[in-house]
């Protein structure tokens, strides 16, 4: 089939790539001639796994090109995929859908026979109710249906998530427009990916529903965390002990400092609001959006009271600042509030991410940056785990011990064990696990 996905980023590109994959004939549209330029010549603008390689490998077989012209990209396609940023609007919190509307109004020009118009982005419920009313005042006679088809993609690990999913779930108000979905997705028939075809504002806020559901569960375990620390339990065998229940799962139980990223925050928070308008609501995402918030910057105060009570004129090196492993992701990581509190507290911070020093940089310019973990804790006080990228779950600590005159690590992704790092000298300070006193010596 010939695909036209409008926005070539994170979502888009990832869709767009692995839809090529499939045998589709893809064109990935964006307003950004720099990104088109850079992704035409092999320069892909986000860090996830294994994504540099599916594009080239498209692209070498003419499945999958770049476009800044929409017009010409949505009418040779048969299904147009609207995959466009909805971040949070600033003042009140919803959905901005400005990028969706105008993508709305770029399509209704372009529109050439029978077409299917997607949205991918994440949208609250109603809005593909919108984009038809766009279309439709602007094109009349135009033959074309809107579904919503969400997108369920973790980053660092997409690609294997859109080629195996737990789920396709399609928003359709009419069967021929179901039907033309199934087709693009029937490559997936061999993996038995149950597709869920509702209608489409079901399809909308099925998607909130999940990501508020497992920022619950983030948030609830985080909670239980900080109780742990109070009555000397470990919430680790918690987690394990709740997690064997079928009903509960393991999985979105691991205590930290709290979730980030391009989904959960804007997403529920956008949920909130949509919940508000309409007279029910949300109390128990309310909490939890709330709840995470204040984590994030209790984070630094968890770091003073392992330093003794305060941070000032201490140098505290932190590992990992991106909201998780295998991304180049900062929005609303954790690590954002946790330097700011720190150097509200009169600390010098230093850091080291594998992917994320360049997006860092930019959103906080005042703190040193170092080229590897050995020299960002070098003369430090105080050692900070923030994300737990792979590179950091077997640190020299003998190495570390001779470069950091300071014997205090604070783990806020449990990685290791107390023990194992008390052996070195440390002094090891976990979330809701007890801790461990560090030997005598170095």
């Amino acid at each position: 089939m010939k695909i036209a996905m409008i926005g070539a980023g994170y979502v888009g590109l990832v869709s767009g790539a692995c839809f090529a994959d499939f045998g589709h004939t893809v064109c990935c549209v964006d307003t950004d001639p720099a990104k088109i330029l850079a992704l035409e010549a092999g320069r892909i603008p986000i860090f996830e796994p294994g994504l540099d390689a599916l594009v080239a490998d498209n692209v070498r077989h003419n499945r999958l090109t770049f476009a800044t012209d929409v017009a010409q990209a949505v009418a040779q396609a048969e299904v147009v995929f609207i995959a466009v940023g909805t971040p949070s609007r600033r003042g009140d919190g919803f959905a901005d859908l400005s990028y969706v509307h105008a993508a709305a109004r770029d399509i209704a020009g372009s529109l050439s026979g029978y077409t299917v118009v997607v949205t991918k982005s994440t949208v609250p419920v109603g809005t593909g109710d919108e984009v038809e009313r766009i279309i439709r005042e602007a094109r009349p006679g135009a033959a074309f249906a809107v579904v919503s088809n969400p997108e369920f993609l973790r980053e660092g690990a997409a690609i294997s998530d859109f080629k195996r999913p737990d789920r396709i779930v399609i928003g359709a108000e009419d069967e021929r427009a179901a039907s033309v979905m199934r087709e693009v997705y029937r490559p997936l028939y061999l993996n038995q990916a149950p597709i869920l075809v509702t209608g489409r504002r079901t399809a909308e806020l099925t998607k909130y529903a999940a990501n508020a559901f497992l920022a619950t569960k983030i948030t609830f375990i985080n909670e239980i965390a900080d109780l742990c620390e109070q009555v000397g339990a470990n919430v680790q065998e918690v987690a394990r002990g709740i997690g064997l229940d079928n009903r509960i799962g393991g999985k979105f139980l691991h205590a930290g400092p709290g979730y980030g990223g391009s989904c959960f925050p804007k997403d529920t928070l956008a949920l909130v609001k949509t919940a508000q308008d309409c007279g029910t609501p949300l109390r128990l995402v309310e909490a939890v959006v709330s709840v995470n918030d204040q984590r994030k910057r209790a984070m630094a105060r968890k770091i003073a009271t392992a330093c003794g009570g305060s941070v000032r004129g201490k140098t505290i090196a932190l590992l990992g600042l991106t909201f998780k492993p295998n991304t180049d992701d900062m929005r609303d990581a954790p690590s954002l509030a946790i330097v700011a509190g720190l150097q509200d507290g009169g600390a010098r911070v230093r850091a080291y991410d594998p992917e994320g020093m360049a997006g860092a940089r930019a959103l906080m310019p005042d703190i040193a940056y170092a080229e590897d973990p050995y020299a960002c804790a070098a003369g430090a006080d105080a050692l900070v785990i923030v994300t737990e990228w792979n590179a950091f779950r077997a640190l020299d600590w003998a190495l570390l011990s001779e470069r950091m005159p300071g014997r205090t690590v604070v783990d806020l992704r449990n990685v290791y064990r107390p023990d194992d790092v008390a052996r070195h000298g440390f002094r090891y300070v976990g979330i809701g696990v007890p801790g461990a006193e560090a030997a005598t010596g170095p």
